[in-house]
């Protein structure tokens, strides 16, 4: 988990030490505990955690579950008669679909080094604003920064956060609840809440590492047992704690049926073997009471229909968009053409022909891209060619997609993907390479394949890191071959692409981009004609005005950018009469 086991007790010891102080009242070291305090109930910042069994009888506690705050969400725990609280209260309450699982601490062994990050308490207030960023990329509610921070020396509550040495960026999160503290509890336990790794985050066993050092800070309380509830699909999470020990309890969790639990109790999902990019629409349109027909799954074509208006869908891409304005993104010398028409930043092109013509082109610009004139997901790209034998093979590759194969002058900046629709900027993301962080004991091939399976699992399957020719010429043009082991903490970009297809990752800078990219975007979009459009630029200065614009895709991936509302927004498009808010 750590550099050293030293480092594992992840410079926790003012919390341990805070937290075995005053153990006369906690139960734990021989002391006694009269009973649980009644409707014991504990604030955790995204809702309350509710202990249904202190409760006197069902009816209080789903008087306390009606006095849940709007975009909170409660969860009553340890439910004895879960029959007769749904029978009171069936229009408002629903069971749980998680199952418990508990850990027993006392044969808990410390866990093996894992290098890389560092596990600590939180820092400062910056890090409740990165605890929910990472919470809104998981999808989880997010959490209230002032009551985050507030309670950093909480004996109730434990926060921990994962952070990479480096950045200092926090890569990982996960609460932990006291029950001795939150209300004598004579059992002696303890529960963890919120685990949440950084889809992005390179290092390996960010999730196992903070599951255990809060094992162990439970099992230096004193305490006998950790419980957790998870869902009961979440097939990686499950196969996580069973590894470490946790086995499945019969304890049951009460909910209310308010909007963000409402995929938990309105019935199976629509998903019928859709991707993700397709399922952030159809979870989106039944939320609003729009109507999903599947029509083809394996294609990703469904069809929306509200208030007698219905509407084809292939992902993000819909009726709304026209057969010419697909094709000038689809075929990439049609879209640089209308940029340029439109007065827009572009880098210079050509298409390839002879080899001398080609490595002449070569020489002008020194470094050069090469790629199929139609496709897409990055295949047949190939970046940073500097010499005639590699423009040689980059070529062929790049036929192998598209017979027309487009050499473009290599620009250095930031790779940005802009989402704009509805002639709106929604969305901005820099892209970046696949990239490995070294352990000092894997091999740089072994290295690969963690991460990419990390980034299929982050994506539902949608980002995978190629072991090809490509991924060897990266790590060859470093200094590198794949049977090397990558020193401790370096970090190696394995592609030059940033296409999210072949392991690349997406940061939000929504917030940051410069107003001139912003119009430069939108002017893009009415060029193309197109509602929907994910436009690929290169940015020298993040928060500058100076751009090119590489390629638009009329398919975007609206996934990609949570938690940016940009489901909302396509949705919003397609029926504005079905937002149940102003899209601002």
């Amino acid at each position: 988990m750590m550099q050293n086991h030293t480092r594992q007790n992840y410079r926790i010891e003012r919390v341990l030490v805070a937290a075995l102080q005053g153990t006369d009242m906690t139960g734990a070291r021989g002391h006694r505990v009269t009973g649980p305090t009644p409707c014991a109930t504990v604030e955790c910042g995204w809702g309350r955690l509710l202990f249904a069994h202190t409760f006197g009888d069902v009816q209080a506690l789903i008087e306390a579950m009606r006095q849940e705050r709007p975009g909170r969400r409660d969860i009553a725990l340890y439910l004895e008669d879960p029959h007769v609280a749904l029978s009171q209260a069936p229009n408002e309450l629903f069971l749980d679909p998680s199952h418990t699982y508990r850990l027993r601490l006392a044969g808990f062994r410390p866990s093996p080094d894992l290098r890389g990050f560092t596990i600590e308490a939180p820092r400062g207030r910056q890090d409740a604003d990165a605890v929910n960023r990472i919470y809104a990329a998981r999808g989880m509610v997010t959490l209230d920064p002032e009551h985050y921070w507030a309670e950093r020396d909480s004996r109730v509550l434990t926060h921990l956060i994962a952070t990479d040495p480096v950045s200092g960026a926090v890569i990982g999160s996960v609460t932990g609840v006291d029950h001795v503290r939150a209300f004598k509890d004579p059992q002696n336990g303890s529960s963890l809440w919120c685990l949440a790794v950084d889809p992005q985050a390179a290092y390996p066993g960010i999730g196992e590492a903070l599951v255990r050092a809060l094992a162990e800070h439970f099992r230096a309380r004193g305490r006998s047992f950790m419980d957790l509830s998870v869902l009961h699909d979440n097939q990686n999470a499950i196969a996580l704690y069973e590894k470490l020990g946790f086995k499945r309890v019969p304890v049951f969790a009460l909910k209310t049926k308010n909007p963000i639990n409402e995929k938990l109790y309105a019935g199976p999902a629509v998903d019928a073997g859709f991707n993700p990019y397709a399922m952030i629409i159809i979870n989106e349109a039944r939320r609003r009471g729009i109507g999903v027909e599947v029509v083809d799954a394996e294609a990703n074509l469904f069809r929306l229909s509200f208030g007698g208006r219905s509407v084809l869908c292939r992902e993000s891409l819909s009726e709304l968009t026209s057969a010419v304005a697909l094709y000038r993104c689809d075929d990439k010398s049609v879209t640089r053409r209308a940029m340029v028409k439109a007065g827009l930043s572009v880098p210079d092109q050509m298409v390839a022909n002879g080899m001398d013509d080609n490595v002449a082109f070569l020489e002008r610009h020194g470094s050069v891209v090469v790629k199929p004139a139609r496709g897409e997901q990055g295949q047949g790209i190939t970046v940073d060619v500097r010499d005639a034998t590699t423009l040689s093979w980059a070529i062929d590759k790049a036929k192998a997609i598209c017979d027309t194969v487009l050499m473009e002058q290599f620009v250095r900046g930031h790779d940005v993907r802009v989402l704009v629709i509805d002639y709106r900027v929604v969305a901005a993301a820099v892209r970046r390479p696949a990239e490995v962080v070294g352990t000092g004991d894997r091999t740089i091939a072994q290295l690969i394949e963690a991460q990419s399976r990390r980034r299929a699992a982050a994506t539902g399957g949608e980002s995978r890191i190629p072991m090809d020719k490509e991924t060897e010429r990266c790590v060859r043009d470093a200094g590198f071959s794949m049977d090397d082991i990558l020193p401790e903490g370096q970090v190696l970009a394995v592609r030059k692409t940033a296409n999210l297809h072949t392991g690349g990752t997406l940061h939000d800078i929504t917030d940051r981009l410069h107003h001139r990219v912003v119009e430069a975007s939108i002017e893009a979009a009415r060029a193309l004609d197109i509602p929907v459009v994910g436009l690929d630029l290169l940015v020298p200065d993040l928060m500058g005005p100076d751009y090119v614009i590489i390629e638009a895709n009329e398919r975007p991936g609206l996934a990609n950018h949570e938690p940016q509302p940009t489901a909302e927004r396509f949705l919003d498009l397609l029926f504005p009469y079905s937002a149940p808010y102003s899209a601002g």
